[in-house]
């Protein structure tokens, strides 16, 4: 079982097992030559011997053509074409019509619906000049959903206009759940995760295979299968894309890497993670958390030994809560999947932010670099919702330090400056590759209300170089990012909540004495701070301490 990350460690005997798999992946389909004027010019000449009738009215007669064989090939087969309104949900559309055969191979729908693709405007003068201008208009697209004997249900998105630009969607659960049927591997599989597994240790091999380099070879074999026999010879026959040379790339335009880990008791995971919410939502400034609600409660007890069958899920049986952390173009993700399961999810809505490349053959590369984040999420995780304080960690924090012949002040939780600090280093601490100081300026200004001119990046740099000094926070290499590190973030943390949540309500209290009715809202945590007022009042009146 998977345990680099300290949340794991930690509930470690809470866990049946885990697993690390690949999800969502998208992948850019693009003729390389038909991306600039002179390539696609060179392209058209290949293809009909000549430019002469390279125009406007032309290529419109290409994408007329391509949308005639699509719909004439789909009523001579029985495929179902539908057109989609803006907005439809084509995935969920997609699953209504999802063969039933279980050896059915090949496309089984053809949704078509409109949004922005590149389209070529071609502009005649003088005695055969051509002026070519890439324009990006709402055209038709064509969603052939297919389903391939080794991945499943894939997608296959293609503009009907040259040079037929395309998107290929595949699921990575849907290659391993085929390839442990192919093993012998008995599982149950719930929707999109598998909840139960007769060999974990052979189930998380399997799936990690999807970060290897036969990965790569996988994901081209799977494109070149559909992506020119299916699609594209509605534009262009078979004949046609040899004689011209049209040859589609591949980059990775999306990618998704997750976590899960399989609770033994359905309880123990929803109990593990509400903590997990109520505790770190706060200090890592969670404003919304999604919940869809089901209709069932969560097994208390671990049943007996389910069979082998593999199952899916229409409609969520349990409420599912999702904890989402946006980063730009990157999101970390943890919510409950099924009766036992707690996902971790990284995703990349654009891969050309995680800064190692698009192309198809830095996939491993890609999927170590989301990896890295789900751990480190996972870690911050643990920090916040297990935080504690050193013995010494009081005194030490508020002693000014030196760098060098300088002196540097102490880090003083009783300052409101610091303490909005402090909460934005904690909010920021699981951003991929680090936070800047611009980063955390913005954030306290966010938390206090207050302008750049009284809180700017001057601030921000010399507030952030207190906690270098006390080993909070640490440089990225030798980028000009941080990071913090885990026992900063436990020291802080736990210091910001005994002070916001125990010391200040108590001791605002010591001093009144409540009688009467409790009021109606009065639930389990106030009857504790109850107590505890009730037991600082004896402390004060023994210590002779005027409350």
């Amino acid at each position: 079982m998977k345990t680099n990350d300290d949340f794991t460690e930690y509930y470690s005997e809470l866990l049946e097992g885990a697993y690390d798999c690949v999800d969502r992946i998208v992948i850019n389909a693009y003729f390389s030559m038909g991306q600039t004027p002179g390539g696609f010019r060179t392209w058209w000449r290949d293809l009909n011997g000549s430019d002469d009738n390279l125009d406007t009215a032309h290529l419109m007669r290409m994408a007329g053509r391509f949308s005639r064989r699509v719909r004439a090939w789909a009523k001579q087969g029985g495929v179902p074409v539908i057109d989609c309104a803006p907005g439809e949900r084509k995935h969920e559309i997609a699953h209504e019509y999802l063969p039933s055969g279980p050896n059915f191979v090949g496309v089984f729908l053809i949704l078509v619906s409109k949004s922005p693709a590149a389209v070529w405007q071609v502009r005649r003068f003088g005695k055969g000049g051509i002026d070519l201008k890439k324009t990006w208009p709402y055209v038709n697209h064509y969603s052939f959903h297919i389903m391939d004997p080794t991945w499943g249900h894939i997608t296959i998105i293609v503009s009907g206009h040259p040079p037929f630009g395309a998107m290929i969607i595949l699921n990575g659960h849907e290659w391993v759940e085929r390839e442990a049927k192919r093993r012998g591997i008995e599982f149950q599989k719930e929707d999109n995760c598998f909840t139960g597994c007769s060999d974990a240790n052979a189930l998380d091999e399997v799936a990690d295979s999807l970060a290897s380099d036969d990965a790569i070879g996988r994901l081209y074999d799977v494109c070149d299968r559909w992506i020119y026999s299916a699609c594209l010879c509605f534009g262009l026959p078979l004949d046609e894309q040899e004689r011209s040379g049209f040859r589609y790339a591949y980059s990775v335009y999306q990618l998704e890497y997750s976590r899960n880990l399989r609770f033994i008791r359905g309880s123990d995971m929803d109990q593990v993670y509400q903590a997990v919410i109520d505790r770190t939502r706060a200090g890592l400034d969670v404003e919304k958390l999604t919940t869809l609600f089901g209709s069932k409660h969560r097994p208390h007890k671990k049943k007996g030994k389910r069979p082998p069958i593999q199952t899916k899920i229409e409609k969520p049986a349990y409420d599912l809560t999702v904890f989402k952390l946006h980063f730009g173009k990157q999101t970390l993700k943890i919510y409950d999947k099924g009766e036992n399961v707690l996902r971790i999810e990284a995703v990349a809505h654009n891969i050309k932010d995680l800064k190692c490349g698009k192309c198809l053959s830095h996939l491993c590369e890609m999927i170590s670099t989301l990896r890295e984040m789900a751990v480190r999420f996972l870690n911050v995780l643990s920090c916040i919702h297990t935080s504690f304080i050193d013995n010494r960690a009081l005194d030490e924090l508020s002693q000014p330090s030196r760098v060098g012949e300088h002196r540097v002040a102490g880090v003083d939780i009783n300052q409101t400056r610091i303490r909005s600090v402090l909460s934005a280093v904690i909010s920021l601490a699981p951003k991929p590759g680090g936070f800047s100081v611009a980063d955390v300026a913005a954030k306290v200004r966010e938390m206090m209300g207050c302008s750049e001119a009284q809180y700017g990046t001057r601030q921000a740099s010399y507030d952030l170089l207190k906690l270098r000094c006390k080993q909070i926070i640490v440089h990225v290499g030798k980028s000009r990012r941080y990071i913090a590190v885990a026992k900063g973030i436990r020291t802080v943390c736990a210091l910001l909540t005994l002070r916001e949540h125990v010391i200040k309500p108590l001791v605002a209290a010591a001093g009144r004495l409540r009688r009467g009715r409790k009021p109606k809202n009065y639930g389990a945590i106030d009857a504790h701070y109850e107590n505890l007022s009730n037991e600082m009042r004896r402390t004060f009146a023994t210590l002779g301490i005027a409350a």
